[in-house]
């Protein structure tokens, strides 16, 4: 293996051990999000994607040369020469092996270069996601509590409206049965001021009487008193 394949295969195996971390079910995607914020991973940050399509663009060559070299070794050519030289044809299914793990190595290695990427892309989101959410679920459960402060409250306010209308209605019953009462009050009183209206008028015709009486008797009187007077004189 020369030593790009070499160069290729450790990169391959990397990322399998990369990918294998990144895959841990137990470590969180917030834990993955706190990596990433790293002083060292912000300094290479604008250098990510240079690397990033500058791999790929290795790898690719890479694909196509193995791909090149394994057309090359699976001709009818190689095959043909290969048919009449017995050490040839070890030779040319050796070079054909090594095109062909080339070939994988290079397909696999560009196919998780992709991966990985995507994967980290993916935990970043999820973790995003997961800190929107628990800010949500603060927001949710803030929302509950108020929700149900404010129907305590309405529940209190409700209450003290009915223990209210229930004071009301009492004191209303308890006005109507005053005003029952003045009104029998006030009926006793007319009652009793037609009665001593009554007693009132019957005493004006009684006095009424007695000074009509007392005029005729005061009149008797003043003739008994004429009448006597000449008597006297004749008497002398």
């Amino acid at each position: 293996m020369t030593l790009q394949w070499t160069a290729v295969a450790l990169f391959l195996y990397a990322e399998i051990a990369v990918n294998l971390i990144l895959c841990i079910p137990f470590i969180s995607a917030r834990r993955w999000r706190s990596v990433f914020s790293w002083r060292i991973w912000n300094w290479l940050s604008p250098y990510w994607n240079k690397c990033f399509f500058t791999m790929i663009m290795v790898l690719i060559v890479l694909f196509l040369d193995a791909v090149r070299e394994v057309h090359k070794y699976s001709g009818p050519e190689p095959m043909q020469d290969a048919k009449v030289n017995p050490n040839v044809y070890d030779n040319v299914h050796m070079k054909l092996f090594r095109a062909q793990r080339n070939l994988y190595i290079s397909g696999f290695s560009l196919f998780l270069w992709l991966i990985m990427r995507r994967i980290v892309t993916l935990l970043n989101q999820l973790a995003v996601t997961v800190e929107n959410s628990a800010g949500l679920q603060a927001q949710m459960d803030g929302a509950v509590k108020a929700a149900k402060r404010h129907q305590d409250d309405n529940l209190r306010l409700t209450k003290a409206l009915l223990d209210e209308e229930k004071s009301m209605s009492v004191e209303k019953q308890q006005l109507k049965l005053e005003a029952e009462k003045l009104a029998d009050q006030v009926k006793v009183a007319e009652e009793a001021v037609r009665k001593s209206h009554a007693e009132v008028e019957a005493m004006r015709r009684q006095a009424k009487g007695l000074a009509q009486e007392y005029d005729r008797l005061l009149s008797e009187h003043n003739q008994l008193q004429n009448f006597q007077s000449p008597t006297d004189k004749k008497d002398q």
